[in-house]
């Protein structure tokens, strides 16, 4: 990607010819070449989900029309197929999701003072078109009152739902009543892609615990501090799951990972989009399916899965949860000071590097568990003292360092602070109902599908 001056896509799934593909071999190159743009990091994007209620029944689902009539010309054509779906003012788009979340999603930018500016103007007028409509955003990352409940009828979506509910309700709840920050960063030069790679990773959990935002789903307290993670883990854990041990090829890990994890849909011109049960990309190139897939399929199956980071092109950071008001700027800084200079990430890789494996405790602890905390406070010094070399508003400096110091350094998380209507209004679950978790470990060194060439300079611990 260059910097032009213009907002332009962050790198994604080739647009180039499509072509059918004929071995594995193929495919890997394929999925390492689209799925890795390298370069100097330059572009910067965020993509910030909302889940909505209405005042007057916020235990509803979303009424289809009225959020139509509140996006107005802004809403998606998988919402109004003849809307002009322009974007926002500032340049961001307005997707929304199965359950009826709206999303928005910046423009790439070349500075986080540009996109923090850009995304906040813009998300301020899509809260006010929906405050027009006696629609409330909500202030945390899973769905407190309702039933997941799927209010858009698109053939993907449909094949989705039968797909994870042969696992359980995990992934129904995560596709209609979770939300999201999710940071899209450049890979980077081919030279720096393995520690940038490894550092994220080894990153989230601790900004999964430091930013849990979901103690309550579905009306109850489930006793986690991120129900929005435990229920994506849960929902399918091949193409949910964080990767099994690192090795120094990032690309060819993730291409394994590709091939390897099952369809979850198969586009088709008539009929639903189901996949056969258990049949892989591979599966797919050796023969499975009728007909032989394409480089569109293998795109599309990209887009399929979801495991806490995504290479599409770019770098997508998907642990983060929901945040209230404007604190989704914080994770977004936190993600883009510690990546700003080689340096930096190399210290970031150390600290966390002892807590890398800790998803399930970060998801149900947040920072009451020990070793997250004792990682958490350096890191989140060292992303403040990062943070004052770039161009950002005060106002997240001083919101980034008032979090270090009232919550990371006391080992709290938003999940920690009920909202007031929290407070005595749900009970507390009995019973957890993410006991497909406990087997964690060999459910992510499956993962990938192969044995993992580690790299001794490389060495995680298994999610």
């Amino acid at each position: 990607m260059q910097e032009t001056g213009v907002a332009e896509p962050m790198a994604g799934p080739s647009q180039a010819r499509v072509q059918q593909l004929r071995s594995l071999s193929e495919a890997e190159a394929y999925v390492a070449s689209v799925c890795f743009k390298h370069g100097p990091p330059r572009l910067l994007g965020v993509e910030l989900e909302w889940l909505v209620h209405a005042g007057a029944s916020p235990g509803a689902p979303p009424n289809r029309a009225t959020l139509a009539a509140a996006l107005g010309p802004h809403a998606p054509t998988t919402l109004v197929p003849s809307s002009p779906a322009q974007p926002l003012p500032h340049g961001s788009t307005v997707t929304v999701e199965p359950g009826g979340q709206v999303e928005l999603a910046s423009p790439p930018l070349a500075d986080l003072g540009s996109l923090i500016g850009a995304v906040s103007a813009d998300a301020a007028e899509l809260h006010r078109r929906l405050a027009a409509h006696a629609l409330t955003v909500q202030p945390r990352a899973t769905d407190p009152l309702r039933p997941a409940t799927r209010i858009l009828d698109l053939p993907r979506y449909a094949a989705m739902e039968r797909a994870f509910d042969r696992n359980g309700p995990h992934g129904r709840s995560g596709m209609c009543s979770t939300t999201a920050v999710q940071v899209c960063l450049d890979v980077g030069t081919a030279a720096d892609l393995p520690l940038r790679w490894e550092t994220l990773h080894a990153l989230g959990p601790v900004l999964l615990a430091a930013f849990a935002n979901s103690p309550v789903l579905h009306g109850r307290r489930t006793g986690w501090k991120s129900s929005r993670m435990a229920c994506w883990l849960s929902a399918d854990p091949a193409r949910t799951f964080p990767p099994a041990p690192l090795s120094a090829d990032p690309e060819a890990d993730w291409a394994a990972r590709v091939l390897s994890t099952p369809l979850l849909c198969v586009r088709r011109d008539d009929g639903p989009w189901d996949a056969p049960p258990g049949v892989t990309f591979a599966d797919w190139i050796a023969g499975a399916m009728p007909t032989p897939p394409t480089t569109a399929d293998l795109d599309y199956h990209v887009s399929t899965l979801f495991p806490p980071v995504r290479a599409h092109g770019h770098l997508e950071v998907r642990y983060v949860d929901g945040q209230a008001g404007d604190r989704w700027a914080l994770p977004m800084a936190v993600l883009v000071a510690l990546l700003s200079r080689r340096e930096i990430t190399e210290q970031v890789r150390e600290l966390t590097r002892p807590v890398a494996g800790r998803w399930i405790e970060a998801a149900r602890c947040g920072l009451e568990d020990g070793p997250l905390a004792a990682a958490a406070a350096p890191v989140f010094e060292l992303a403040c003292s990062a943070l004052r070399t770039l161009d950002v508003p005060p106002t997240v400096q001083d919101a980034l360092e008032d979090m270090t110091a009232r919550q990371v350094r006391r080992g709290r998380c938003p999940a920690d602070d009920p909202l007031d209507e929290e407070r005595h209004a749900w009970p507390v679950d009995p019973q957890d109902a993410w006991d497909v978790l406990a087997d964690a470990p060999p459910l992510a060194e499956a993962c990938l599908g192969r044995p993992t060439r580690v790299d001794p300079g490389l060495e995680g611990q298994p999610s």
